[in-house]
């Protein structure tokens, strides 16, 4: 699983003119599901992404989480993260979960961070999709669960 983590003061996601999920201060993700993604991936991730300390304390240092500083956090599926453009112009997504597995392990990702206490938004998965992010610092952060 690939996640680009954005530290945002706000994001939202639309289709079409219906707006789907949206955050104020909080954490934008784009999770990409790989072909041999575990239920235990997801929840590795979504635990880390929890717990990541990216957002300043009182001495500016990027010391709190998303969680200390009553931060959100909008997910969004995004399988174009496994794009591989090692050959020609055109990417290659052989390596992208299939949709129902892909499916499958998003929803565990976004459940496993509404578990630990998360207030979550989400885009709609597979759907064609805006999402407006507004990203604060700018702070970006990828997490993988297996090296490729």
């Amino acid at each position: 699983m690939r996640l680009v983590i954005q530290r945002v003061s706000r994001a939202d996601v639309r289709i079409g003119d219906r707006l789907v999920g949206a955050i104020d201060r909080g954490l934008a993700i784009l999770a990409g599901v790989h072909e041999d993604d575990t239920d235990a991936d997801a929840d590795a991730l979504a635990d880390k992404a929890f717990k990541l300390r990216i957002f300043a304390d009182e001495a500016g240092k990027m010391n709190l989480a998303a969680s200390d500083v009553g931060g959100r956090f909008l997910v969004v599926s995004q399988f174009t993260l496994y794009a591989d453009t090692s050959r020609g112009r055109r990417p290659s997504f052989i390596h992208a979960a299939p949709a129902e597995l892909g499916e499958s392990l998003y929803r565990r990702f976004v459940d496993q961070l509404q578990r630990l206490g998360g207030e979550v938004e989400t885009g709609e998965f597979g759907a064609e999709m805006v999402v407006r992010i507004e990203n604060d610092g700018p702070v970006t952060i990828i997490l993988e669960s297996r090296a490729d």
